[in-house]
């Protein structure tokens, strides 16, 4: 759905400070920070550097700052979307425009989703439009279970736009690694533990051979920071016995640093999962039995995973190349099924953050990256949208393919269209 923007002294400034950076201050403000300081009504945030440098209630503004008077709106951190395809794929139907996989590739680990990434893909100012300012894009599974190296983006669309390259290893487990690894969940456990043998044993493994267990060389080289915890592994799985063997896994080697995407259900192993430290990824949509492995879901997984103590982050994963805008959406969903307003602001930014290491992303604190988005009502309500974004303390251009042909065709003047629009 396309909104009607109207033109406000916000949207001006957009106008005229897209895609410049500069000092800006914020007034008036009610601020959810992400923090313990909570919701702050009529407040005021400074942005200098690209940074927060001042949050605060009666707090004066430099006399010499550009000034934007929110008028009592909400102001939040960027919207972090932590599990998308976006900038892999312009069009999904289209093999030459979709990086997603590689299906006939010898590699897995060493596949590295940057190197397919487009800036300039459509979908990222569509996504930013929502409100989401950074993206964790993750590649889709080929012929192994083993996906590739996934990275974080800003929703800029400028060329450098990738800032934290290889954050983790996507390996998928449950019915879709089985499927990979020869038709059963044992013969995806049995490559999983080949794999980590090779990258425990590299190089010495591959001094005569090219070969491990389950590993070449490259893919050997390349997993072997994620089998010692230096790097995340971000396992796919829903079934609640699935994630009990993750779990096990993360008991037998306390130091990988391990995330769920998936867990429908989570909720039967929540205190188990929260013991274990191990964050989750989740569709609070996803909430139907749609597979052997979903026969449990149920719309109270979210509410009943952060109330155990298990990080949750939200994530819309329905057609997330496209779609990861619904980020937002998802979790107003889960607010309408227990979850607390803070608790869902957490799912989308602060959590995301903590999960991916985005040290000053999440917040709006003094020294936080500033990462803001102010919004023309509840951020959560299906029907707000945002007035102004900044990525990195920069003014964002409010414009995208959709608003274009919106504009353009809204003020086509009748009196000029070609023949085929003639009756």
């Amino acid at each position: 759905m396309i909104r009607t923007l109207m033109l406000s002294a916000v949207s001006a400034l957009v106008l005229s400070l897209a895609a410049t950076a500069q000092d800006i201050a914020i007034t008036n403000a009610k601020v959810w920070t992400g923090t313990n300081a909570g919701t702050l009504n009529s407040a005021t945030v400074i942005v200098i550097d690209g940074q927060i440098s001042g949050v605060g209630i009666n707090l004066a503004a430099p006399s010499n700052m550009r000034t934007v008077n929110a008028e009592g709106k909400w102001l939040t951190p960027g919207i972090i979307a932590p599990f998308t395809s976006v900038g892999l794929v312009e069009i999904g139907a289209e093999d030459s425009t979709n990086d997603t996989s590689a299906g006939g590739s010898a590699f897995s680990v060493a596949l590295n989703a940057s190197d397919s990434f487009n800036p300039s893909a459509t979908a990222i100012p569509v996504t930013r439009l929502e409100g989401i300012t950074r993206i964790v894009v993750a590649p889709s599974n080929g012929g192994s279970m083993i996906a590739g190296q996934g990275f974080v983006a800003d929703t800029s669309g400028e060329a450098h736009s990738i800032t934290h390259d290889q954050a983790f290893v996507y390996i998928s487990l449950g019915e879709g690694g089985a499927g990979l690894a020869g038709g059963s969940r044992s013969a995806a456990w049995a490559s999983l533990r080949g794999a980590f043998a090779d990258a425990h044993t590299y190089p010495a493994r591959y001094v005569a051979q090219s070969h491990g267990d389950s590993l070449n060389r490259a893919d050997a080289q390349a997993f072997g920071q994620a089998v010692r915890g230096q790097q995340m592994i971000l396992f796919a799985a829903h079934r609640a016995s699935d994630l009990r063997q993750i779990i096990d896994l993360k008991m037998d080697n306390p130091n990988l640093n391990l995330t769920i995407v998936g867990a429908d259900e989570g909720w039967i192993v929540a205190d188990e999962l929260a013991a274990a430290d191990i964050p989750v990824i989740i569709d609070p949509f996803s909430n139907l039995p749609s597979s052997f492995s979903q026969l449990g879901a149920t719309s109270r997984n979210a509410e009943r995973l952060i109330a155990a103590g298990v990080p949750t982050a939200f994530a819309h994963f329905g057609f997330n190349t496209h779609q990861a805008r619904l980020t937002v959406q998802v979790a107003g969903n889960a607010v309408a099924n227990g979850v607390s307003f803070d608790d869902a602001m957490a799912a989308i930014t602060t959590t995301p953050a903590e999960i991916f290491a985005l040290a000053g992303h999440g917040t709006i604190a003094p020294g936080s990256v500033a990462d803001l988005v102010l919004w023309n009502g509840d951020p959560l309500e299906v029907m707000s949208a945002p007035e102004l974004i900044l990525i990195d303390g920069e003014v964002q251009s409010m414009e995208t393919r959709q608003t274009k042909l919106r504009d353009r065709y809204l003020s086509l003047d009748e009196s000029e269209k070609p023949l085929a629009y003639k009756r």
